[in-house]
């Protein structure tokens, strides 16, 4: 079975790839995906007791997380503004 796959409007080839995981110990809660994500995959939560980057002095302890991954367009702006590197992107097949 192939990817998805389409064209640009330039009429090049483009294979979109969706947001699978987001890997909450390097996350900096910086908000920088929330923001640039035109379907409101991410949101912004505090970080749990057992979180290992908890830190109880910390005012504003907070963390992003993936609240509606199924909403992901492929667009893969999270990627490209997160200073961390902290999302994981793969190619989803036709059909699945």
């Amino acid at each position: 079975m192939s990817n998805i796959a389409g064209i640009t409007r330039g009429g090049t080839p483009y294979e979109p790839t969706f947001v699978t995981a987001l890997n909450a110990a390097n996350c900096i809660g910086c908000g920088r995906c929330y923001k640039v994500c035109p379907r409101k995959v991410f949101e912004l939560v505090e970080r749990s007791e057992d979180d290992e980057n908890y830190d109880e002095d910390e005012d504003n302890s907070m963390v992003m997380t993936l609240a509606n991954m199924l909403d992901c367009i492929g667009c893969g702006s999270c990627g490209r503004v997160c200073p961390k590197q902290c999302h994981t992107h793969q190619p989803m097949a036709a059909g699945a």
